[in-house]
């Protein structure tokens, strides 16, 4: 059974790579962090807007990926009816279920990934509040060049050898952004070499960025759930639905809880994003709004507790699903 399952979802993560919509949402990503430095500086606080608006633009394209890239390996195959080439074979369904999730997840995480190193160079760069200021040199040769690199080298395999462009690209940024942030963290703006991360973004900010993760696996499980049912548009207007409900559920049903027995069901059923968003803690920098250890683990295991809830809930629905 382990077998199987890692091997849908070894395929399953080769799918969701190759995939048109997955690499144009990393673009547009990509093209949305860097916008955001620019963005940033019309407003008074702009490192804190900097700041709100790159996790919020990695919220965003979690919430995309997690359900277009659902549909592509769940409910397409279910309309082409290529899923009866699996499940014709001695694979159970939750087995498929699972292993698709598995697959979905790893490649989610891969363009997470990304998308949080670009986010890390953009948080370095920062906003620049003089028009006199000179630009970060090394975050923009480093990081263009990385993208560059990549693409000018996958474009050359896929042309000489025919491997393919997408999965090449990916397998090259992973470790050349890495590379890029890992040498900007230990240079400062002109050049010159300093203590490594001194001028880089603080632990408490890679932390909110873990948590937004989590939102995006909530999320996934989600889109999982219901591309079983659903295509492509009612996925994402149910993990949007979900999402949106989430963020303001502390103050639609929280506050409602004793009140009103509806308010109170909903207030436990729809999972909350309130725990899993620290921004404005952070930016207050009081030590009470420090995330630690124990904060990372109880989040963890509330996201934990939900992808199971929902992932199981994808594996009854499909389990009934005609596939004829």
């Amino acid at each position: 059974m382990f077998q199987r399952l890692f091997s849908l979802a070894q395929n399953t993560f080769i799918e969701t790579i190759r995939q048109p919509i997955y690499g144009v949402i990393l673009i547009t990503t990509t093209f949305l962090m860097i916008l955001n430095v620019s963005l940033a500086g019309f407003t008074m606080d702009d490192n804190k807007l900097l700041l709100d608006l790159g996790l919020s633009t990695l919220m965003l394209s979690g919430l995309f990926l997690s359900a277009f890239s659902a549909t592509g390996v769940i409910s397409r195959e279910i309309e082409n009816k290529t899923v009866l080439t699996v499940i014709s074979k001695p694979v159970s369904r939750p087995v498929f279920i699972l292993g698709k999730f598995g697959g979905l997840l790893a490649a989610l995480t891969v363009a997470y990934y990304l998308c949080v190193l670009v986010f890390i160079l953009t948080e370095r760069h920062g906003v620049l509040e003089n028009s006199s200021d000179p630009w970060d040199a090394p975050v923009l040769a480093l990081g263009f060049g990385s993208i560059l690199l990549a693409l000018i080298a996958s474009a050359f395999c896929n042309y000489f050898y025919g491997w393919d462009f997408p999965s090449t690209t990916i397998g090259l940024l992973v470790p050349l952004l890495t590379i890029s942030v890992l040498l900007v963290g230990k240079l400062d703006e002109h050049w010159e070499t300093i203590p490594f991360g001194s001028n880089f973004v603080g632990g408490q900010v890679i932390l909110a960025a873990y948590l937004v993760l989590l939102i995006v696996v909530v999320t996934s499980a989600v889109a999982l759930a219901a591309s079983t049912r659903f295509g492509q548009l009612m996925t994402l207007v149910i993990c949007t639905g979900v999402l949106g409900l989430g963020i303001v559920s502390d103050y639609a049903f929280g506050r409602h809880e004793e009140t009103s027995q509806l308010a109170g069901i909903a207030y436990h059923l729809i999972p909350n994003v309130g725990p899993f968003w620290v921004i404005d803690g952070l930016t207050a920098e009081m030590e009470e709004t420090t995330v630690t250890v124990a904060y990372l683990g109880y989040v963890t295991a509330y996201a934990a507790l939900i992808t199971t809830a929902m992932v199981s809930l994808a594996i009854v629905m499909f389990q009934k699903r005609e596939l004829g």
